[in-house]
């Protein structure tokens, strides 16, 4: 067998007990608790889940772009095609980050540089990884910026960020994440700002990547995206992954009572005029989730035992996997 071959066998990133902590005014809370995932090379995996349960503190996390202080990264590892990332040193970690690993981010304007032109910004980031000239990398920026979209591509290199709407920024650091075709992509809710037309523009450029063997960490609160764009499936609820395991297992024979509620609130045209049905209760604060699982209080099924210990992942067959001792079959 090839190296080659063999590398495509091994999941290109691997994230295993990662958990982040935030010291603030009021406390110090866990955003993430013992996270862990693959992601395989040329694989779409989507993160799912309510505002506020540790998703993007996640994907920030594995790049080490949590702000620190406040944020801390206490333990676990995040191997990236067989290199530690949480291990490495700063200046190798910048030629991964853009180049190898490239994130969009859910706020533009937090990446975007308010001082320099949007061609400039676009130049710069493809000659800090790529050996071309100057004109060379402009022709190659604005043809990016056709590509997802904008208008008038040759005169908005000149412009800055201030001077254009929200969903062109958005669509600009969408340009800035893919025209070095990395080899992961993790977009965090890429195309809220967008319209839908854009957005299945979007979506078919981030299509077009896997044929580079492009892996893609899509966090969205829209599953019929989750549907489309994903192969396999992460639900978390308050800094806790709850379920993993393919679409169809997550879509068609949900295991968590979390992952059903999920789907139980998505729209149906056959639903008619009937109210869309919701989970009742609120995601608890973070400075004061419950003993056990973190769902129980929401949980119609729930009883003491969840609200004692805290449910291990328990395997429900072809990968599928989820945290609720429903599932214990000794129960």
């Amino acid at each position: 067998m090839t190296s080659e071959k063999r590398n495509r066998k091994q999941p290109l990133l691997s994230v295993e007990k990662l958990s982040v902590t935030f010291n603030t005014d009021d406390g110090r809370f866990t955003a993430a608790e013992d996270i862990w995932f693959d992601i395989g090379r040329g694989e779409s995996v989507g993160l799912v889940g309510e505002s506020g349960c540790g998703k993007s503190v996640t994907a920030l996390s594995l790049t080490r772009l949590i702000p620190s202080p406040p944020g801390r990264i206490e333990s676990g590892a995040v191997v990236f095609d067989g290199s530690e990332l949480l291990a490495m040193d700063v200046a190798t970690l910048r030629q991964i980050r853009g180049n190898a690993i490239s994130m969009i981010f859910q706020e533009p304007l937090s990446a975007l540089s308010p001082l320099h032109r949007i061609g400039r910004q676009l130049v710069e980031t493809v000659r800090l990884h790529r050996q071309i000239s100057k004109k060379e990398a402009w022709g190659f920026s604005e043809e990016w910026l056709r590509k997802v979209g904008i208008p008038d591509s040759k005169e908005r290199m000149y412009s800055y960020p201030y001077q254009l709407s929200g969903g062109m920024q958005q669509r600009i650091m969408i340009a800035m994440a893919l025209m070095l075709e990395p080899a992961l992509i993790i977009a965090d809710e890429p195309t809220t700002a967008l319209d839908v037309t854009t957005q299945a523009q979007i979506f078919d450029l981030l299509q077009g990547m896997k044929k580079n063997f492009t892996s893609l960490l899509l966090i969205t609160h829209d599953m019929g995206v989750v549907w489309e764009m994903c192969e396999r499936v992460i639900v978390m609820y308050a800094a806790r992954i709850v379920e993993t395991g393919s679409r169809e297992a997550i879509f068609q024979s949900p295991a968590h009572p979390y992952t059903i509620g999920l789907l139980g609130a998505i729209p149906r045209l056959s639903a008619g005029r009937q109210r869309l049905k919701d989970i009742p209760g609120q995601v608890p604060s973070p400075f004061n989730f419950p003993t056990g699982c973190h769902f129980q209080e929401r949980c119609p099924y729930a009883f003491d035992r969840c609200r004692q210990e805290t449910p291990p992942l328990y395997d429900c067959g072809d990968g599928q996997k989820a945290a609720c001792f429903l599932l214990d079959k000794n129960e």
